[in-house]
């Protein structure tokens, strides 16, 4: 690959937000998944695919600029959220930029958005202010998705009030698993219509839904529903992200795309911890989807760690060692 402006997308542009469908129940009950070729093409794409040097360093820069940065844990305080916003503006140490002579570079040092609970939307947006970096938060009883409806609705509302500009919701497992895909496309929809314009992110917890063709369906019916993105896991999941099931979740927003013309972002998280992830699910973006879908307006990566493993990467390829993960640390 190389590091031609094609390999990184498009720049920014407004992407036609996705009004939704009828519930196609004939499209649904005729998706199948081939297991064996899903492994094995997700296999072929985590061996076969690397780069080197300088379009390494391209690909990690980008990888950056990809990165919901999340902290979603009970010892969340202010000050870790003031810390992470903080690093979400300036997310590549500026020294490290500077021997690596990009510090007059046009290319962004920052995330693509930051990903908390309710309590600390309107402390990251205050923080954030001054920057085009939106505040994502987690609703809908994260990361178990179980309450009484109305609560979640009024939970997806009080957030978009606080400065939330996408909310993560968390699908209801038991849906899918009985295949009820009326009701999946009813719940959907009635969190899209309480996101207002805020956009929204349906977490499937692919991890629990059993079968890649529960994720191809809960993926095809949550985008009729009128979802802007799909997001594989809460990360709390004991099975989170993994190639296999990206590669079968981008091959329904691929098909998504060819029926009605609209583009859904994809959103991995949970697990994707190191560079070497990064550029892989990025190739796979590339070859699945197209360049279109290599910006943060269709892919991100939901990560608290990711970005401290791309650091140390890039401040490798600065100075040839390797500097201790404390040093590089966000908080």
């Amino acid at each position: 690959m190389s590091s031609g402006s094609s390999e990184f997308g498009a720049a920014a542009r407004p992407i036609d937000r996705n009004s939704g469908t009828k519930l196609d129940l004939g499209i649904i009950n005729n998706i199948r998944v081939n297991t064996n070729g899903v492994i094995a093409r997700a296999g072929d794409i985590s061996t076969r695919r690397s780069v080197k040097k300088d379009y390494q360093t391209a690909w990690l820069l980008k990888a950056v600029t990809l990165i919901d940065l999340t902290t979603l844990s009970g010892d969340d305080t202010h000050g870790k959220v003031q810390r992470l916003c903080a690093k979400a503006r300036k997310a590549i140490n500026p020294a490290i930029r500077e021997k690596l002579g990009l510090a007059q570079s046009k290319i962004p040092n920052h995330t693509g958005a930051v990903c908390v609970y309710h309590k600390h939307i309107a402390e990251a947006v205050q923080a954030l202010e001054g920057t085009n970096i939106p505040v994502a938060a987690v609703s809908t009883n994260f990361p178990d998705g179980q309450g009484p409806e109305e609560t979640m609705l009024e939970e997806i509302r009080q957030s978009v009030v606080a400065g939330a500009k996408e909310i993560d919701i968390v699908l209801t497992r038991e849906l899918v698993l009985t295949q009820n895909w009326q009701a999946v496309y009813d719940q959907v929809k009635s969190y899209r219509d309480a996101c207002g314009d805020a956009h929204l992110k349906v977490i499937l917890g692919t991890g629990n839904l059993g079968t890649f063709e529960n994720v191809a369906k809960a993926s095809m019916v949550s985008m009729m529903a009128g979802a802007d993105f799909i997001k594989t896991s809460t990360g709390k999941e004991k099975l989170n992200a993994t190639l296999p099931i990206s590669l079968v979740m981008m091959r329904q927003i691929r098909d998504y795309h060819e029926q009605t013309g609209f583009q859904i972002g994809y959103k991995p998280a949970g697990g994707i911890s190191t560079a070497k992830d990064a550029i892989t699910y990025l190739a796979m973006v590339k070859e699945e989807l197209g360049d279109d879908w290599l910006v943060p307006e269709l892919f991100r990566f939901g990560a608290s760690s990711l970005l401290g493993d791309i650091e140390r990467q890039l401040d490798h390829r600065a100075t040839g060692q390797y500097s201790a993960p404390q040093r590089l640390a966000m908080s």
